[in-house]
């Protein structure tokens, strides 16, 4: 997987008769093709590299520290300066040539290897914790029944103030777009005039918010602040008996089906009247609560290994900066 150093497929159940280069547990594998995709591996194990890749075989060098080097800011400049156009490859005769700071104690080398393969176990770790978790919780006795959406909520779009009349903008009221249904902070504000003389809708603190419009279409959010909305944005209030968290969660699963039914190809737009008609499962509103409130924590947990991925992926990015100028 480019950037991972990972295969991703199982290489063990596939047979081929292609042609390749013998690499040994140790060899450093990188793909010449397209070097920007950033295609690495240092393999734990004996094979054939089938298809555009270099088997760097270490000399008087540790073989974790070239898979390091590999993946330097300065080795992927040199590799980018590619020959070919719609395949560009990496010039062997140009890399060959550069020369690259190393340690000369392979002792040293290999601490720095060791290093790198300890940060980069620790991403992965963190990688896999923030896989998204499939909603597969119906181990209840209870029956289930199937609802349509507009049977069991409210919902209303609004509209968008007339663009450039001073006393509609520059306000306290947030104007929420569609791009930042899940966030605390808007980049516009309408005034009190604004939002009367303009069909913009204000949403209340927990509302579901539903993407409708462009790239965003599917989206869910919940309403962080007090705000307005357009027409591109769909709020949603259940009805008593039914459990706002649960439903966002099920709408949030839902998206790449219901994106694959109603738009071609992912282009266009949605409608209320198509999110209406939505038919969702719901247990008892006892089981709903349970089962949001799961998936809420779930999602406060992943987000919190994300934000330590990057903060790891940035530490490795710095680090490797450093280490070879």
């Amino acid at each position: 997987m480019s950037g991972t150093g990972r295969l991703n497929k199982d290489i063990y159940a596939k047979q081929s008769s292609k042609s390749g280069i013998v690499f040994h547990q140790g060899d450093v594998l990188y793909g010449k093709l397209r070097p920007y995709l950033q295609n690495w591996l240092l393999p734990t194990f004996d094979g054939l590299a089938v298809g555009d890749f270099w088997v760097l075989q270490p000399q008087n060098a540790d073989s974790s520290f070239l898979y390091r080097l590999i993946q330097s800011r300065q080795f992927d400049e040199v590799a980018n300066q590619s020959t070919g156009t719609k395949m560009p490859r990496a010039d062997w005769k140009l890399v060959s040539k550069t020369v690259f700071s190393i340690p000369s104690n392979i002792s040293e080398q290999a601490a720095i290897g060791t290093y790198f393969t300890a940060l980069d176990n620790l991403i992965t770790l963190h990688q896999r914790n923030s896989i998204g978790y499939i909603f597969k919780v119906r181990a209840y006795t209870n029956a289930w029944e199937q609802r349509k959406l507009g049977e069991v909520s409210e919902s209303y779009s609004g509209g968008t103030p007339s663009v450039g009349v001073k006393e509609y903008y520059g306000g306290q009221i947030p104007f929420i777009r569609s791009a930042e249904i899940n966030s605390e902070i808007t980049e516009l504000f309408l005034t009190e005039e604004g939002l009367k003389n303009s069909s913009a809708r204000l949403v209340a603190v927990g509302d579901i918010l539903y993407a409708l419009y462009g790239a965003t279409s599917g989206e869910v959010g919940r309403a962080r602040l007090k705000g307005a909305i357009n027409q591109a944005i769909l709020a949603i209030k259940p009805h008593t008996d039914y459990d706002s968290e649960y439903l966002a969660q099920w709408l949030r699963k839902s998206k790449h089906s219901i994106i694959e039914t109603y738009l071609q190809g992912g282009q266009g737009n949605l409608s209320g009247t198509i999110v209406k008609e939505l038919s969702v499962d719901f247990p008892s509103l006892k089981e709903q609560k349970a089962i949001g409130d799961f998936f809420r924590q779930l999602d406060n947990l992943i987000t919190l290994h994300q934000r330590k991925l990057e903060k790891l992926q940035n530490i490795k990015k710095s680090m490797l900066e450093k280490m070879f100028v």
